[in-house]
C-alpha cells in the first residue's frame, strides 16, 4: 500500500511538472524582416565559431563575443508588466536589446545585415507559443539617421501604423505600408502578447530599394 501511495504522489508531481512547463516555453521574434538576433542566428548559429563571421558580418560577430545567448535566445526578449508604457520604460539607446543587459550587443550602431523591402512590405511574426497579440507597433527610423554610427533613440523614429488583435497562431503576418524611404533603416516593432502583459521589441534592418 505504501509503494502504491508513493507512486500516486509521483504521478501527481509528474503531472504538475508537465502542466507548468508550457509557462516556461518558447517565444517568438519577427523573422521577416529579420530581426538582429534572429539573423545572426539563422546564419552563423550552426557556425558560431567560425573566424569568417569577423569579417563577412562584424555585427554578429561582435553580438557573438558579448553574450551568444543573445541568438541562442532569439525568441525571448520580452520584459513583464510595462502597461503600454514602452516609452517611459526603455531609455534611448537601448530599444533593439528592449532595455534587456543580456542583449545590449543589438544596440550597437553597424553595418549590420539589411533585408531588401519595397515601400510597402511584410512583417512575419513566428511564435512558437502561440500567443496572439493584443497589437504590434511598427516604426521605422527617420530619413538622415544613419544606423551605422547611431544607437537607437525614440526621437530617431517615424510612427508608422498600430495593428489590431490576433488570434494565437504560430505565422502572424501583416502588411506594412510606408512611403519615403531610401537605403538602409531600421525596423522598429513593438510585439504586445495577448496570454500576458508581456512586450517585446526589436530592430530589423532593412534596405528600401
Amino acid at each position: 500500500m505504501r509503494t502504491r501511495s508513493i507512486a500516486v504522489i509521483i504521478g501527481m508531481l509528474a503531472c504538475t511538472i508537465l502542466w507548468t512547463a508550457p509557462t516556461a516555453s518558447a517565444h517568438g521574434t519577427i523573422v521577416g524582416p529579420a530581426t538582429r538576433a534572429y539573423q545572426c542566428w539563422k546564419t552563423w548559429g550552426s557556425q558560431h565559431t567560425n573566424p569568417a563571421m569577423k569579417d563577412q558580418d562584424p555585427m554578429c560577430w561582435q553580438a557573438f563575443q558579448a553574450n551568444a545567448d543573445t541568438m541562442w535566445n532569439w525568441m525571448s526578449a520580452l520584459r513583464d508588466g510595462l502597461k503600454g508604457n514602452f516609452q517611459g520604460a526603455t531609455p534611448n539607446g537601448q530599444l533593439c536589446s528592449n532595455a534587456l543587459a543580456r542583449n545590449n550587443s543589438l544596440n550597437t550602431p553597424g553595418r549590420w545585415k539589411t533585408t531588401n523591402v519595397g515601400s510597402n512590405f511584410t512583417m512575419h511574426l513566428y511564435d512558437q507559443a502561440s500567443h496572439g497579440a493584443d497589437y504590434f507597433r511598427v516604426y521605422v527610423s527617420k530619413n538622415g539617421y544613419d544606423p551605422t554610427t547611431q544607437s537607437l533613440g525614440w526621437n530617431n523614429l517615424d510612427f508608422i501604423m498600430q495593428t489590431g488583435r490576433y488570434a494565437p497562431a504560430k505565422d502572424i503576418t501583416f502588411n506594412v505600408q510606408t512611403s519615403g524611404y531610401r537605403g538602409h533603416h531600421i525596423v522598429f516593432t513593438i510585439w504586445q502578447a495577448s496570454h500576458l502583459d508581456q512586450a517585446y521589441m526589436w530592430c530589423s534592418d532593412v534596405n528600401f530599394g
